[in-house]
């Protein structure tokens, strides 16, 4: 029996860069837990902005977020991935390097930006709409960093690789949507949230349901007794996964139906 379903946002739920859930999510979400299945959003996006985006059902739902460095159960922090810090400002150094792309640090009080690329603030506060400040210099930050993210307008295919070729072993750095590349510590991985928070839910991991679409998800995808890789999934992934999908919310159709 599913117990409980995770599944990615963005490119998964969310298709075509659409930024709303359905409302028929929520009915769905509802539904699940009325016969006994809970849901977990998990994402590479902040706390704060999964909340929101679930607003109807944010405090019936567990989170995890930035790509599994933050795994959050009825206010409870299960987990938290943080980044060494002076391995964190080599990283905003060599981002500065590359020079292509407009950064977001994430921490758990909320996220901070230095950019001053008109696109990427209007993308960051209106379309995505993050909780984010604007600072100066993002190394002044002091406060512990769960994530660093990437954004280029063009796409990952020229900076994933500098930026991969340039921490290899030092830190996991995963495309997260089209746009989009993380750097999150080797253990905070959406698999491992999903395991911490199956351990607190006293779930077996053959009893959970994920969706991803994203290489980001590739563990979690393995953990999970079902595995739905989507359609329009990155090169790969359903390699990871037991079935392809067009759609989670068909597929959360035909879980209610059985349970």
């Amino acid at each position: 029996m599913i117990q409980l379903v995770a599944s990615d946002l963005d490119g998964t739920i969310l298709q075509n860069d659409a930024q709303h859930v359905s409302p028929r999510i929520f009915e769905l979400i509802m539904e699940l837990k009325r016969k006994g299945t809970l849901f977990a959003a998990a994402s590479g996006r902040q706390y704060s902005n999964l909340r929101g985006l679930f607003e109807p059902v944010k405090d019936e739902i567990s989170y995890i977020a930035e790509n599994g460095s933050l795994c959050i159960h009825k206010g409870q922090v299960l987990s938290r991935g943080i980044i060494e810090r002076e391995l964190g400002l080599e990283i905003l150094d060599s981002i500065k390097e590359y020079g292509k792309c407009d950064c977001f640090l994430s921490c758990e009080s909320g996220g901070y930006m230095d950019s001053d690329n008109a696109e990427f603030i209007r993308h960051m506060t209106e379309v995505v709409k993050f909780d984010i400040r604007h600072v100066d210099d993002l190394k002044k930050i002091q406060e512990p960093f769960l994530k660093i993210a990437v954004c280029s307008f063009s796409g990952t295919h020229d900076m994933a690789p500098f930026f991969k070729d340039r921490f290899h072993g030092r830190i996991n750095v995963v495309t997260s949507g089209n746009l989009w590349v993380d750097f999150i510590v080797p253990d905070a991985t959406k698999g491992n949230a999903l395991s911490a928070l199956l351990d607190h839910l006293h779930i077996p991991a053959e009893n959970c349901m994920a969706f991803g679409d994203q290489y980001n998800d590739v563990e979690m995808l393995q953990l999970a007794g079902e595995g739905y890789a989507m359609s329009n999934a990155a090169p790969g992934i359903a390699y990871y996964s037991d079935y392809v999908t067009d759609s989670v919310e068909e597929v959360l159709e035909d879980l209610v139906s059985s349970l």
